[in-house]
């Protein structure tokens, strides 16, 4: 099966850990990161699209970030 999760965060350093915590585990890049600004906390937060290729079928009932 073919799983899809996309990470989201605040533009620091966890966010960079989340994304590089997932390709460690085998999870791909899936098109380029975004980012957006949010006005009423000024702060940035960041997204990334991850896919993965794994073994199974898919179910409502899996936990994504234990593949």
């Amino acid at each position: 099966m073919k799983l899809y999760r996309y990470l989201t965060g605040p533009d620091d350093s966890s966010f960079c850990k989340r994304v590089s915590k997932a390709l460690s585990a085998g999870w791909n890049l899936h098109g380029s990161p975004t980012l957006s600004h949010n006005p009423e906390s000024g702060s940035m937060m960041c997204g990334q699209a991850v896919w993965k290729e794994t073994e199974g079928t898919y179910s409502d009932d899996i936990t994504l970030s234990d593949y």
